[in-house]
């Protein structure tokens, strides 16, 4: 599957299926086939979906079944209606929950990283989707009790007191209660990392659409004005807001497309005309910047995006086309063609 394209290059570097990536080309596909109806690209989209199935029926690793399977398989059965599609996205509900700790409460991000008793991080709330979808379509009651505790417990320790958030939580295992929170892909523990804020906005705004809890739709709007009120006049986020090397520091066109999509939930969550404007606008705005020659890559290679930063901590793709920032990219898009509509 296509992750990333190299500095120079002209091609995508590919990984294998149990890439934490590997949902997102395929879910590109099925946006592309929604958008234009045109079956050979179904065809294509069929194609890249079906080899994931094995996430599936695989044992979980870490949290990231929501974003293998559900970009993938959840496009193809909203798509389609095709059942064998229903029974992978099950399955992979069911997968994902055992990773779940009652004593903590919430899903287990990254159990190969022993350094860490417990941990759980903001990106984990855009898996919840999968399990509340499933327990509402033939799977157990218990995934929406996990997905909304995980929300709740999330709610709790990775959004701080001022509506930042933290990348990681670490969790003691023996009474569940939280140790600290710390970074892994931002600049520093105390810093906002933008991709991490534009998880927690998206990934509580369907918390609130699931389960009509007021208390995570208000913690979507107070991650999303944090967000609006650090973002430069250029209208696209640095990676981190605390990077002291700003305005040198990389951008993040994928935290961008991210935020803009939760955004555009909430359009539909609100019941405020002016709020439902507000968000509203803000991510058209963001959504007008990434379409510009600033962002758009057009024929320099094959992704939409130019300009996203995955992990700069580790020096690795900085200043990049990364392949999620082009499935929420077009996601994006989608969703204001349909709010406008």
């Amino acid at each position: 599957m296509p992750r990333n394209i190299a500095p120079g290059e002209k091609e995508w570097k590919t990984v294998g299926l149990h890439d934490w990536t590997s949902g997102f080309w395929p879910g590109i596909l099925w946006y592309a086939y929604e958008y234009s109806k045109d079956e050979s690209l179904k065809k294509e989209a069929k194609k890249f979906t079906k080899p994931l199935e094995v996430i599936a029926n695989s044992s979980a690793d870490d949290h990231d079944i929501g974003f293998q399977i559900y970009c993938s398989y959840g496009n193809a059965y909203r798509l389609t209606g095709d059942e064998s599609y229903k029974t992978v996205i099950l399955k992979a509900a069911d997968t994902l929950a055992t990773l779940f700790n009652p004593i903590v409460g919430t899903i287990h991000s990254w159990p190969r990283k022993k350094e860490f008793p417990h941990n759980t991080i903001i990106d984990n709330m855009m898996n919840l989707e999968l399990l509340y979808w499933a327990s509402k379509n033939g799977g157990s009651q218990r995934l929406y009790d996990i997905a909304e505790q995980h929300a709740e417990t999330t709610m709790k320790t990775l959004v701080r007191p001022d509506f930042s958030s933290y990348h990681v939580g670490i969790y003691d295992t023996l009474d569940g209660h939280f140790i600290k929170g710390i970074t892994h892909q931002g600049y520093a523990d105390d810093s906002q990392w933008a991709r991490g804020q534009a998880w927690g906005i998206y990934g509580f705004a369907v918390s609130h659409r699931e389960t009509s809890r007021a208390d995570f739709l208000e913690t979507s709007k107070k991650l999303a004005d944090v967000f609006l009120g650090r973002l430069s006049a250029e209208g696209v986020p640095y990676w981190d807001f605390d990077d002291p090397d700003i305005p040198q520091a990389p951008k993040d066109a994928s935290a961008a497309c991210i935020a803009a999509c939760g955004m555009l939930e909430l359009v539909t969550l609100l019941d405020d005309p002016k709020e439902k404007i507000k968000y509203k606008n803000a991510a058209i705005e963001m959504i007008q910047k990434l379409s510009s020659d600033d962002y758009l890559s057009r024929d320099q290679n094959p992704a939409l995006l130019l300009h996203s930063t995955g992990h700069k901590p580790k020096g690795k793709e900085i200043d990049v086309p990364i392949i999620y920032a082009d499935y929420y990219f077009m996601e994006a898009l989608l969703r204001l063609k349909k709010l406008e509509e």
